[in-house]
């Protein structure tokens, strides 16, 4: 039967990548590719941009259901992620955190977040974030809209995009908190929705 391990494995060597290509692709350490094709870890953190970076749905990797349901209930429950200007994304990958209730127009790509943190309002401390098109780096469209971001040093936060002067840097801004200024992005997702857990 295949799995997640052998899943990952074969679409990446069909596309002719090594685990060090993937993983830089990506902004991880190569360990973390070996050690999701090693089985060792069951639900990465970063599925969604693993599946980007090989062209295939997210949701493939997960169950190796190759259909696109447009009528899904629940979605991947893939981290926490911090609104705050010094929140940490919560290590997830290997916890099994199961899933979350799927938002209106989910694909087999949508995973959710949920928010840890006040920067966004009090009110949305345990709310979920849906989000599916992971890019790396930032594309021009994200700019001035609230973004799933992972930075260099593993944290995830959701903040509103804003250019730097410096190239390939931008500024973090959240309602409540100071903003972070020319932070280096490695990914990005547009919010597709947000709903309280």
């Amino acid at each position: 039967m295949a799995t997640l391990a052998s899943r990952l494995a074969a679409a990446r060597e069909a596309k002719g990548i090594s685990q060090s290509d993937l993983a830089r692709l990506i902004g991880i350490k190569p360990q973390a590719i070996q050690a999701i094709e090693a089985g060792r870890v069951e639900k990465p953190r970063n599925i969604v941009a693993i599946a980007k970076a090989l062209d295939i749905e997210a949701g493939f990797l997960l169950t190796g259901d190759e259909t696109t349901n447009t009528d899904l209930n629940e979605v991947p429950l893939v981290g926490y992620v911090g609104a705050g200007a010094t929140a940490h994304f919560y290590a997830s990958a290997d916890e099994g955190l199961g899933t979350a209730p799927a938002p209106e127009g989910a694909t087999a790509s949508t995973v959710a977040v949920e928010i840890r943190g006040e920067s966004l309002g009090a009110l949305f401390e345990h709310w979920l974030v849906y989000y599916d098109e992971v890019r790396s780096p930032v594309t021009h469209d994200m700019i001035g809209r609230l973004c799933v971001v992972g930075l260099v040093d593993d944290r995830v936060l959701v903040k509103k995009i804003q250019r730097s002067k410096t190239p390939g840097l931008y500024h973090l801004l959240s309602n409540t908190e100071a903003p972070i200024f020319d932070a280096e992005v490695v990914w990005a997702a547009r919010v597709k929705s947000m709903m309280p857990r």
